[in-house]
């Protein structure tokens, strides 16, 4: 059932606070994604606060991601049955809860349950922010709407190791990372008052009744224990000695079959299924999809693995590490609106474009390391950090661009969902993957981080390069179709 208009009874007359809405949406917006990288900064010291473990680290980082993606489809669907702004306000407070649940952790195990708890009120809270886009806009407003929402994205990843470094200065190395998480408290209650006031409501009989069946649980809980099946050996790669470790990898596959079962049989009986598989018929969304997943499970661990090399290796201050990855963020910044306007134009070929520069910048990054050892790397990974960050740019907004091009617009929800679905997994099971491999080796060569650095930054443009091999597939198989569909040469 199709979500009724609520802006206006004549769309030539748009809600007159739509604007102010809109900029309500996109501080929560800012705040929920600010999250995902904000904390890389903070790590060695919680580690030193709270005397958390490397395993705890990586949940602290991936868990959040993790719970972030599982539960974007779910709470779509829930705030399109039962009030988009009722649905932002719940998420919003649980958000700022569970970031003060977050600052005040006096223990490993506490933060990471908060850390969870905040990452499934981020997922409730973001399709909220496309929704209300939807229903306040229309038109050229729309896109331009969403182009500030796609900007905020790219803003908030890049500014999150430098804020979370200015805030770790200002309270110092043992509480400073408290600050990283408390400072969403004013935001939040302040953002609070104003979706009150602001956001657009849902008329009582425009609501839905609420079932189980209108989101998939069983769907939800399969794919989740299959992606915690997986990522469990590799964030506890340290902590669990032997290889035992490794037969979670079965019941992974078990669930993972269980659920492709289980939403094929959904979708035979026409019932709501948390992933359309009929999308994948479709070779551009299929392909699109895997390249965001991959390219998320790469990118992402650069800020991860970068800021604990400098910070942890090098002695830097959460601060330097913060601008040491600012090259990054300025050229995604910079690149993400240009690629936008030139995405009907170069297609998937842009997108592999960008990926190719990521793949350079990575390995040029790790190259600046072992030509300029020591304390002088910031400056050195300064030039390769600002290729990778151009090349970012033209691949998040455009590769969305073109994998739901050919998606029905009756679909094009759940399409999305699934697509960010996947690209928070990817980011989850990304940081768990590289993370491993960087503390087994830091523990492995004691006092020397930077081989540490170099084999995880080589993962991490591992996993990029297989994005890029996937984008030249999808432009060859373009390519190939526009041939065969064009009138034969004269």
């Amino acid at each position: 059932m199709s979500t009724p208009d609520l802006t206006s009874s004549d769309e030539s007359q748009p809600d007159p606070r739509r604007w102010k809405a809109l900029a309500v949406c996109l501080v929560i917006g800012f705040m929920t994604l600010l999250d995902v990288s904000i904390v890389n900064v903070a790590l060695p010291s919680i580690e030193k606060g709270i005397g958390a473990t490397s395993a705890d680290l990586s949940w602290v980082v991936s868990g959040y991601a993790l719970a972030f993606g599982l539960v974007l489809v779910a709470a779509g669907r829930i705030g399109d049955a039962r009030g988009r702004k009722t649905t932002f306000i719940v998420g919003l407070i649980a958000f700022v809860v569970a970031s003060a649940a977050c600052g005040l952790a006096t223990g490993p195990l506490v933060l990471v349950i908060a850390r969870l708890v905040q990452g499934v009120a981020g997922g409730i809270v973001s399709p909220q922010v496309s929704g209300i886009i939807q229903q306040l806009f229309r038109g050229r407003e729309r896109a331009k709407a969403f182009g500030l929402f796609a900007a905020t994205i790219g803003i908030s990843t890049a500014v999150g190791p430098l804020l979370g470094g200015v805030l770790i200065e200002l309270g110092g190395t043992e509480h400073g990372w408290r600050y990283v998480f408390m400072v969403n408290i004013p935001i939040g209650v302040v953002a609070l008052v104003a979706a009150i006031a602001l956001l657009p409501g849902t008329p009582a009989e425009s609501r839905q009744p609420l079932r189980a069946s209108s989101f998939d649980p069983v769907g939800i809980v399969l794919l989740g224990l299959a992606v915690v099946s997986i990522m469990l050996p590799l964030v506890q790669e340290q902590q669990w000695q032997g290889n035992a470790k490794w037969l979670l990898l079965i019941p992974a596959a078990i669930f993972f079959a269980t659920f492709l079962l289980w939403e094929r049989r959904l979708g035979g009986r026409g019932e709501q299924q948390l992933v359309d598989l009929r999308l994948f018929s479709l070779r551009s969304y299929t392909l699109g999809c895997v390249i965001g997943m991959v390219y998320f499970a790469g990118f992402t661990t650069i800020f991860f693995v970068y800021t604990l090399y400098v910070q942890q290796g090098l002695g830097y201050s959460a601060l330097q590490a913060g601008l040491a990855v600012t090259p990054f963020a300025i050229g995604s910044a910079v690149s993400a609106r240009v690629g936008g306007n030139l995405v009907g134009r170069f297609g998937r070929g842009l997108v592999a474009t960008g990926l190719a520069m990521v793949v350079v910048g990575m390995v040029g990054a790790v190259l600046a390391s072992l030509a300029v050892p020591g304390h002088g790397v910031g400056w050195a990974a300064a030039l390769p950090l600002l290729v990778a960050g151009i090349g970012s740019g033209l691949v998040i907004s455009p590769n969305i661009t073109l994998t739901l091009d050919d998606v029905p617009v009756a679909r094009a929800g759940i399409a999305g969902g699934v697509l960010q679905t996947g690209q928070r997994i990817g980011s989850a099971a990304g940081i768990a993957l590289v993370g491993a491999v960087f503390f087994a080796q830091v523990a492995d060569s004691p006092g020397d981080s930077a081989p540490a650095f170099q084999i995880g930054m080589s993962v991490a443009a591992g996993l990029t390069a297989v994005a890029l091999v996937i984008a030249l597939v999808d432009a060859l198989g373009a390519r190939s179709d526009s041939a065969e569909k064009s009138p034969a040469a004269v």
